[in-house]
């Protein structure tokens, strides 16, 4: 019963945006650190952000530095990502992933994975 659930994919035109959520049920995210993660067809996954489960605490990869951001929402038990000016390698399908307090030195340490959100971006 305890999960994770993606959502807010879709399609989206270049320079657009997406808000992403990662919501917890049966269990709550109050002392977790909830990373995000993609991958494109064919291709490794990659990380994108993490945040703390206090919240204090961030980090994003290179290409998505300016344009995403991650925040969380503990009293609805959710993560979110917010994805600005979008590029079309941004496609993939996009993960979330949380272990509990600090954010993990890689996606290995982290425990519970949901099942993945599609994002598109194309003109």
């Amino acid at each position: 019963q305890l999960q994770l659930v993606e959502s807010g994919g879709g399609l989206v035109q270049p320079g657009g945006s997406l808000r992403l959520a990662c919501a917890a049920s049966g269990f709550s995210l109050d002392f977790y650190a909830v990373g995000w993660f993609r991958q494109a067809p064919g291709k490794e996954r990659e990380g994108v952000s993490c945040i703390s489960s206090s919240g204090g605490s961030t980090n994003y990869a290179d290409p998505v530095k300016g344009r995403f951001t991650i925040s969380r929402d503990n009293a609805k038990n959710t993560v979110y990502l917010q994805m600005n000016s979008l590029k079309p390698e941004d496609t993939g399908v996009y993960y979330c992933a949380a272990e509990l307090f600090s954010c993990p030195q890689g996606e290995a340490e982290f425990g519970l994975w949901g099942q993945g959100t599609q994002v598109t971006v194309s003109s």
